[in-house]
């Protein structure tokens, strides 16, 4: 994780603070579903998923991504596959994501996650059910965009790491993410614009504590907008 900046502080509570625990347990694929496809029925005649003009979003120079948030169901809880990247990258080394990676020219961002999943922890995309796309978001790092391909599987997928680029495959149930202590919110100063910028040059900045890391940055702001989504409350 980079370091924080001079003057990072703590932030608000998680926009499901004032949800009972109980009704944050449950969290399944259908309550996902459910989520997915209310959103694209509001957004139907809005433009296609993950279409960043669609958005509003400007891009820049840097190069879009894709990334595939798939999705499987144990004991009643949606789980989610992550990945810890190699630290020997030359860029996030160390950190968690979803396996993804650059848009290729001429190349769907549904086909970019696809394929990026297979790379890197051989999950075999003819077992993948894409059931939508969330919003395009912009990187702290660059004026890149990133679109979350959501997708879901069977069963707990048998999953190999490619050595060049992912350390360790795991997954997490999305109940676990919202349980008390996990989440926290900090507010850091600097350049905004990429992340929802609060005034006076200050922006939040997301983290989810697990057990053996830290997830924060696009990942955990792709994690808060499905959370969100799922449980039907307002970030």
């Amino acid at each position: 994780m980079t370091s924080r900046p001079p003057g990072a502080r703590a932030g608000g509570p998680p926009p499901w603070a004032g949800m009972p625990e109980a009704e944050r347990r449950g969290i399944t694929l259908a309550r996902v579903r459910g989520a997915l496809d209310r959103v694209a029925r509001a957004e139907e005649g809005g433009g296609a998923p993950g279409d960043p003009e669609a958005s509003g979003l400007l891009l820049a120079t840097g190069a879009p991504s894709a990334v595939l948030v798939a999705l499987f169901e144990e004991g009643g809880e949606a789980r989610v596959v992550l990945t810890r990247r190699a630290a020997h990258l030359r860029t996030h080394r160390g950190e968690v994501s979803f396996p993804g990676g650059r848009i290729e020219h001429g190349e769907a961002h549904v086909a970019a996650a696809l394929r990026e999943a297979a790379e890197e922890v051989g999950l075999d995309p003819t077992g993948v059910e894409v059931v939508g796309a969330l919003g395009p978001l912009p990187t702290f790092s660059s004026a890149s965009w990133i679109t979350p391909v959501v997708g879901v599987l069977p069963a707990r997928p048998h999953l190999v790491e490619n050595p060049a680029e992912v350390e360790q495959a795991f997954d997490v149930a999305l109940a676990d993410l919202v349980a008390d202590g996990v989440f926290h919110e900090e507010i850091w100063s600097g350049d905004g614009t990429r992340a929802r910028p609060l005034g006076d040059g200050e922006f939040p900045v997301w983290f989810f504590e697990l057990a053996e890391d830290t997830v924060w940055g696009a990942t955990a702001r792709i994690l808060v907008e499905l959370i969100c989504l799922a449980l039907g409350v307002g970030r």
